[in-house]
């Protein structure tokens, strides 16, 4: 009895080596930044919504500070973990968010247009957010299942597999916008190059997702035009109006148009008159430049009111507003300190499946980052897409927390290649044999 008790122990030991370091201080402290400047920033944001607050002028911040708190928790939780844990837990997840995505597509609630959530015991959640750390966690799985034996990268086979998650991903996120497919497919090609895939593996998958996107957009078409000859004396007024809902085709060609004009105008953007079609934008602007370089100060914001959605899609703009090109650079420089610390933690990685968890994550949280300040500052067309941690929006904020802790999660518990030979075995018998390999990525 003792003899078989000691064996179990040990082979508990085997199954969830101790971690051999602390979590990362550095993205610990880059998180809590964050959720200062989201707290300091929706303040101001959340002006518009003070009117139907029960609790006031402090009601909005105070529901979004709960919800910082409630992420946190979560991060917390999450970094406790051994993550060979997330081997078992992607399955799962990736299985919940397409069938939530796709219940959505067809019976979600309209959001400025489109479907795009679904209320769970009163709780609006957007499966797109989920569906974006779904493939990164899909990605990394396969990649670190795929990589060549004799050479650094990834096989051929784990590009097609990769892929494939692309495709599918993208065409189910395809349906609310071309923002989150864009950011889909940037987030998944920069982790098959860094994992070292081939440029003609990668040139095939470009030409593969091309594709396919030009077949959506043709199909979309298709029912466009089906729509508009669709009557009221071929069926009702109802079927009419739904079948033109299942397409935004009209609303991305447009606000693509009005980006390029706004390019080669010899007006300058925010000197253009605020109407329907460019409110967003137009005030987006005019906040930026009365910001100045060193801002009018935090509570100070002149445009928070006027600004549709500055609360989430726009709150960058208020961010520069408030806290000047100083305070908007600064922002900026945490999400790239976090690509920058999360290459460091790849880099020491002693086995693939971590690394790559790291790295996808970390890229996840800083494209989307780049992703909204473009399309703020006029750089990219409007889209709305969220400023991690601190847009307010609670699926965003749990999306980013889960993707925080998992970063945490790796740099406690993954062994360096500098640690002792017992701990690398030990760890690599925590996960499946096909994902054992060693890190071989050149960062």
């Amino acid at each position: 009895m003792e003899t078989a008790t000691i064996n179990q122990n040990q082979s508990a030991e085997v199954s969830k080596p101790k971690a051999v370091a602390k979590a990362d201080k550095h993205i610990w402290g880059i998180m809590l930044m964050l959720c200062v400047v989201s707290i300091i920033e929706l303040y101001s944001a959340s002006s518009r919504e003070v009117a139907s607050s029960s609790l006031g002028v402090m009601g909005p911040l105070l529901r979004h500070m709960a919800m910082l708190v409630g992420g946190l928790g979560i991060t917390w939780v999450i970094a406790r973990r051994h993550y060979s844990d997330f081997v078992g837990f992607t399955l799962g997840f990736v299985a919940l968010s397409v069938a939530m995505m796709v219940y959505v597509m067809f019976f979600g609630d309209y959001i400025n247009g489109a479907r795009r959530s679904l209320t769970i015991f009163g709780i609006g959640l957007f499966p797109a957010e989920f569906l974006k750390i779904s493939a990164v966690l899909m990605i990394a799985l396969i990649m670190a299942a795929c990589q060549n034996q004799d050479r650094p990268g990834i096989s051929g086979k784990g590009v097609v597999y990769s892929g494939l998650v692309v495709v599918v991903f993208s065409a189910l996120l395809f349906t609310q916008g071309m923002t989150n497919t864009a950011l889909l497919a940037a987030i998944s090609f920069s982790m098959l190059v860094i994992a070292g895939a081939k440029f003609k593996h990668l040139g095939m998958l470009l030409l593969a997702f091309v594709a396919a996107g030009a077949v959506a957009i043709g199909a979309l078409y298709f029912v466009d035009v089906k729509a508009e000859n669709l009557t009221p004396a071929d069926a009702t007024q109802t079927e009419v109006g739904s079948r033109k809902k299942i397409s935004r085709l009209d609303t991305w060609i447009a606000r693509l148009e009005r980006h390029q004009a706004h390019k080669t105008d010899a007006v300058r953007p925010w000197e253009l008159p605020a109407t329907g079609d460019n409110r967003q934008e137009v005030l987006s602007y005019m906040a930026q430049a009365h910001g100045g370089i060193m801002g009018v100060g935090p509570g100070n914001s002149r445009e928070a009111a006027r600004l549709p959605l500055a609360f989430s899609d726009y709150i960058y703009a208020i961010v520069v507003e408030e806290l000047g090109l100083v305070g908007g650079v600064f922002v900026l420089l945490l999400y790239l300190w976090l690509l920058g610390r999360a290459a460091g933690i790849v880099s020491r990685c002693h086995a693939t499946y971590p690394a790559l968890l790291v790295l996808g994550m970390a890229v996840m949280v800083a494209f989307q980052a780049l992703f909204h300040m473009a399309i703020v500052t006029g750089v990219g067309p409007v889209s709305g897409q969220p400023l991690p941690l601190i847009s307010k929006g609670g699926t965003s904020i749990l999306v980013t927390c889960i993707a925080f802790g998992i970063m945490l999660s790796v740099s406690r518990t993954a062994t360096s290649k500098e640690s002792k030979s017992q701990d690398k075995r030990d760890e690599m018998d925590t996960l499946p044999d096909q994902m054992s390999g060693e890190n071989m990525m050149q960062l």
